[in-house]
């Protein structure tokens, strides 16, 4: 069954190579969606941004990305992560970096 989650993750996580590591982690885990950096949503992430991610895949494999996105790149510092559950309302080919 397909699942999907909408993620916003906080702290130290714009230029230290998240969304690249994320790619990494999703293609490991055999995950599908995007990632990107967010500076838009100030109510979200506060005045330094953001990444935000969605995520597809089988429940298992997800709590096991969002587990990984709890602790990020050993450069990084996550201080907290949001994770909505969502009905997909389109399916994603791959995983990739959107801009």
């Amino acid at each position: 069954m397909l699942k999907q989650v909408h993620i916003y993750i906080k702290g130290d996580v714009i230029g230290v190579g998240f969304r690249a590591w994320t790619k990494i982690q999703a293609k490991i885990l055999g995950v599908n969606g995007w990632v990107k950096n967010n500076y838009d949503r100030p109510d979200v992430f506060g005045g330094a941004g953001g990444v935000e991610a969605v995520i597809q895949g089988e429940e298992e494999k997800i709590n096991q990305m969002i587990n990984l996105l709890k602790k990020g790149p050993p450069v990084a510092r996550v201080d907290d992560i949001d994770v909505f559950w969502q009905e997909p309302k389109e399916i994603f080919e791959g995983f990739e970096i959107k801009k």
